[in-house]
């Protein structure tokens, strides 16, 4: 099972010193790591010749100082090839996502470090709550997170008024923090939906999309870490015998959507 859980930690510098730290404060709160993997560190370099070189003399001293420090508590790191992101595609894909929405809704606001580290941890627990697949297979479901696998429960989000459409011009700096969250994660529920319907092939009459089967509901009213989870009760096929609206059991009403607005679990829907 590959969970794609996220650790996100801020750090004040590129330096070896500030690397540990995070390490130590990652290990603390998530436990032993037995193996790092990571690329070579290219982003404490620069394009020129000059830095190159100042990187390829200083890596045993940094890289392998800090490996040396690993290996000493029982940890491996391993570096994937230079020149080489793809080797890296499973964690990159997910530092992609985060990074990019990140500076959409940051633009050019200036954060203070714990503004900042508050922000990123508070996306962290957003992308940690997503559902794989269903605990349980009762009328209340309850849905597996990667964040199970990282405390034994899903992440929780405190309730807070919709600051997303308010003026912030109008709020303070905490609020804008806040505000900055919820846009977060409507970007990024918006594109983690939309990216399940087309790994699944929802658009058509899949087959799927069967009665008893528990579906995302796309529903851009939620707060962050919410999902709107219901289970097929009926189809409505059209009058070409395609299925476009089905009826949804959520807890104990039922409601018809349209199936462009449903997405599969994403393990339920990789099962054979």
């Amino acid at each position: 099972m590959v969970t794609k859980a996220i650790h996100l930690e801020l750090v004040s510098s590129l330096s070896s010193a500030a690397f540990l730290a995070a390490f130590k404060r990652f290990t603390s709160r998530r436990g032993h790591c037995k193996d790092i993997w990571s690329d070579c560190g290219t982003n404490f370099i620069g394009a020129s010749k000059e830095l190159d070189l100042a990187f390829k003399n200083s890596k045993s001293t940094v890289v392998d100082e800090i490996a040396q420090l690993l290996a000493n508590d029982s940890t491996t790191w391993h570096f994937i090839p230079p020149g080489a992101p793809h080797f890296g595609g499973l964690w990159e894909a997910g530092v992609k996502s985060v990074k990019g929405h990140l500076k959409r809704v940051i633009g050019e606001s200036c954060l203070t470090f714990e503004e900042f580290c508050t922000l990123i941890t508070q996306v962290e627990a957003c992308v940690n709550s997503r559902p794989l697949t269903l605990i349980s297979s009762a009328d209340d479901e309850l849905p597996l997170t990667p964040g199970h696998f990282l405390i034994g429960d899903a992440p929780v989000t405190i309730p807070e008024e919709s600051f997303v459409d308010t003026r912030p011009d109008y709020l303070n700096r905490w609020i804008k923090a806040q505000r900055m969250v919820q846009s977060l994660w409507r970007r990024w529920q918006s594109e983690y939906l939309t990216m399940l319907q087309h790994r699944y092939k929802w658009s058509q009459n899949h087959p799927d999309i069967n009665i008893g089967t528990v579906v995302l509901v796309k529903d851009d009213r939620l707060p962050p870490g919410k999902w709107l989870l219901g289970r097929i009760v009926a189809k409505h096929p059209g009058a070409d015998g395609v299925t476009r609206v089905v009826s949804l059991k959520f807890k104990d009403r039922v409601f018809k959507r349209p199936v462009t607005k449903l997405c599969p679990l994403p393990l339920a829907a990789s099962e054979p």
